[in-house]
């Protein structure tokens, strides 16, 4: 089979189907019942190793602790899988609302071994770093050994006949040129070491690829959203959370660059559909994961965000705006221009998840938000809690000595 390898170009350094637009105005969905089993696909290269009843999949999560893993956990679990969450607890505290029971095995994704995966259909590995390089170490120390465990661990799979999820980033593009939305034969361009990691991690899966192992990597584009383990370090997510507390928003930026967004339910139910495509051509599956109208400008969602708490005030990030330590970000410029700007097409995922849909728009998240924003005691103290912040959180543990250079507790 010929491989194409990716050129890299580095920068910097449970109910109910919903159609699109009709979660304008509702609760977050709980997942879309049964999935209906799909065609079988075609001139298939092999049949799976793994053979179970559609609803008994044994589901291995690794960094499931998290934001995107409480959400997809229990909502594999409404549609009949038997989830194991396996994560090193970081973040476990970063509690919103209370989580749903969900089995879990404390262990670092770097020491999984051949009986962690014994017995499982599928891994779906979220495990990772989701910032930049922090305190004293290099991207390297952080982003090499990601790369390494990330290989480990499908390396395993593929000798177990275990299904292998990757969750990448739709952050692999970067930096667009024109206007076109870009697909997922359109060249990386990463902006960060985060980025990079992701894109090498997809090339590692594609030389694993073969006969008996047909990998996918779901680029998710920016998460947005509820969780019961939240992050308020995010954009949206940000924004809603601020607008709330302060009643007024604060941009980092100028505001112009376009990202595109996808609600952390319609993530989970990507996650549901690779999890139970037929798909067995021997290569890597890549699928950007959003809806076209997600993709917008800084500015733009801003101002959405404003006119949902009624027309508040809407600024620029000044060196001595109040709270500024939890908004800056050093990928913009002091000209306040973000270099990460792209537009992100859809297509390729409808066509491999024919009954697939993302449900949420921005502004239904939002409202989604506010409306529980105002029914429980959101206020300042809660929204600026380091621990709904990653890159404050492994901070303090790493300062406060109880992980080491490593990334290890001790």
């Amino acid at each position: 089979m010929t491989r194409t390898h990716l050129k890299i170009r580095f920068h910097g350094r449970d109910t109910g189907f919903l159609r699109r637009g009709d979660a304008a105005d509702a609760e977050p969905y709980r997942g879309y019942g049964e999935a209906e089993p799909q065609a079988a696909a075609k001139n298939p290269v092999s049949e799976p190793k793994w053979n179970f009843e559609m609803g008994s999949e044994k589901v291995l999560i690794t960094g499931g602790l998290g934001y995107l893993g409480s959400v997809i956990a229990p909502h594999l679990g409404r549609n009949g899988c038997d989830v194991t969450i396996l994560d090193t607890g970081f973040f476990k505290d970063a509690i919103l609302t209370p989580p749903p029971a969900v089995k879990t095995v404390f262990k670092d994704a770097r020491d999984i071994n051949e009986s962690d995966v014994k017995g499982i259909d599928a891994v779906l590995h979220l495990a990772g770093v989701s910032n930049d390089p922090f305190g004293n170490l290099s991207a390297e120390k952080i982003y090499d050994p990601t790369r390494r465990y990330a290989r480990d661990i499908a390396v395993l799979c593929k000798k177990q006949g275990v299904r292998f999820i990757f969750a990448s980033s739709c952050s692999v593009y970067g930096k667009g040129s024109g206007d076109a939305p870009l697909n997922e034969d359109s060249p990386a361009a990463p902006q960060t070491p985060y980025s990079v990691n992701k894109l090498q991690i997809e090339e590692d899966l594609r030389d694993l690829a073969d006969e008996t192992f047909s990998p996918v990597a779901l680029r998710f584009a920016t998460a947005f959203g509820l969780s019961p383990r939240m992050r308020f370090d995010i954009v949206v997510n940000m924004l809603a959370g601020m607008a709330t507390t302060e009643k007024k928003i604060i941009l980092n930026s100028d505001g112009q660059a376009w990202r595109p967004h996808v609600h952390v339910d319609d993530i989970a139910e990507s996650v549901l559909r690779a999890l139970r495509t037929p798909y067995r051509k021997g290569d890597l599956l890549t699928l950007n994961v959003g809806r076209e109208d997600n993709n917008m400008k800084i500015i733009d969602i801003a101002a959405l965000v404003a006119e949902e708490c009624g027309g508040i005030p809407v600024s620029f990030m000044t060196g001595t705006s109040e709270g500024n330590e939890l908004i800056k970000n050093k990928m913009i410029g002091v000209s306040g221009q973000d270099t990460r700007s792209y537009r992100v097409s859809f297509t390729k995922v409808k066509e491999y998840f024919p009954e697939f849909e993302c449900a949420f728009s921005i502004r239904a998240g939002v409202r989604a938000m506010l409306a529980r924003f105002r029914e429980m005691k959101f206020d300042r103290a809660v929204f600026k809690d380091p621990k709904f912040y990653r890159l404050q959180t492994i901070d303090a543990l790493f300062r406060e000595g109880k992980i080491d250079d490593e990334l290890r507790w001790k």
